[in-house]
């Protein structure tokens, strides 16, 4: 332990504190071993039976490098980690536990196997009650996975982290800081941002960081802005209607035939009087009625308007000069008898 203390390093010096190496944890730091033993179990779909079954020696024996035990029980449909009373790591227990999880979660044993090791961890990311809406988590889900899974393998390449879209989680296996930034691009997407701009700033923050000049300067200006959408927005109607001002008064009450009586003074005449002043009126909307189709005929017959000839320019005696028509006259007649 002496040599782990060591090779401590002061927090005010540390530059970069991802580039830390921690020291390794060996047998002569613990060599009595644990004192208790501990267990976890996970339970695993039926599908995965069949591959379960073919990969678990390979489980049992990289499990026993570490000196803990798995069991595989297909009855009950669960796997189980413990420790012994060899093992002298105690946190890996918890990574044996994080493995079995991601075997249950449809990732390949060459990637869960990884979790073993100190500088790899995983994380189980849950996007299925982040959208209540069952297309929308499908669209949502399908844009993270991109067409023919590009977005996904590009997400893998920046990160340097094993995605896998399973059902309602999303498996995720690499190095702590991948971890964060899968783990901020898989839930903006399902709050309906798009990855590609987690992609483009994840691109230009390496180009930047191989930089020497802007190396430590503020990349705010380099970055894409993410545009945010308001999706729980209701939907405006397309007409509005005006809001009254508001009035201790109840509105007033609808008009009664009584009281329409009333007021055309219809009320104190007799029923026959009442009956002969309805057809009346009733004849005068019919005559007006027929004066108006009888004009629309006969608008067919009416000649249209010719154009007056008064419009068409005459010549008047003071547009012509009458020396210059007396000269032309003489000399025709002096022609002629020249002839």
């Amino acid at each position: 332990m002496a040599d782990a203390n060591s090779e401590e390093v002061n927090p005010e010096s540390v530059v970069n504190a991802w580039k830390i190496k921690l020291p390794e944890f060996k047998q002569e730091h613990n060599p009595h071993g644990l004192l208790e033993e501990s267990s976890f179990a996970t339970l695993f779909p039926k599908y995965r039976e069949v591959y379960l079954r073919e990969c678990w020696p390979l489980v049992q024996k990289s499990l026993g490098e570490h000196n803990i035990k798995a069991e595989l029980d297909v009855i009950e449909g669960s796997m189980t980690v413990k420790t012994s009373r060899k093992t002298w790591d105690p946190y890996i227990i918890l990574k044996a536990r994080d493995m079995v999880k991601l075997l249950a979660r449809s990732v390949p044993y060459e990637q869960a196997v990884k979790v073993l090791s100190d500088d790899v961890a995983c994380d189980i990311i849950k996007i299925g009650t982040q959208t209540q809406n069952k297309d929308r988590f499908v669209k949502r889900r399908k844009r993270l996975i991109g067409p023919n899974g590009s977005t996904l393998k590009a997400l893998e390449l920046l990160t340097s982290c094993y995605i896998l879209v399973q059902g309602n989680t999303v498996s995720a296996v690499g190095p702590y800081r991948g971890l964060q930034q899968v783990r901020r691009v898989v839930e903006d997407t399902m709050e309906n941002i798009h990855p590609i701009y987690h992609i483009k700033a994840l691109m230009i923050k390496r180009e930047l960081a191989r930089d020497e000049k802007l190396k430590n300067e503020s990349w705010e200006r380099f970055l894409p802005t993410i545009p945010h959408k308001n999706t729980s927005k209701r939907k405006q109607p397309a007409k509005k209607r005006a809001k009254k001002e508001y009035t201790p008064f109840p509105p007033a009450p609808p008009e009664s035939k009584v009281d329409k009586l009333l007021a055309t003074g219809e009320y104190f005449l007799k029923e026959d009087q009442r009956k002969h002043r309805k057809k009346h009126e009733n004849q005068e909307k019919q005559d007006q009625a027929e004066n108006r189709r009888k004009e629309r005929r006969e608008s067919a017959f009416i000649p249209p308007e010719e154009p007056s000839s008064s419009g068409t320019k005459s010549a008047t005696a003071s547009d012509i000069n009458v020396e210059e028509l007396k000269n032309k006259i003489r000399k025709s007649q002096t022609k002629r008898k020249r002839v």
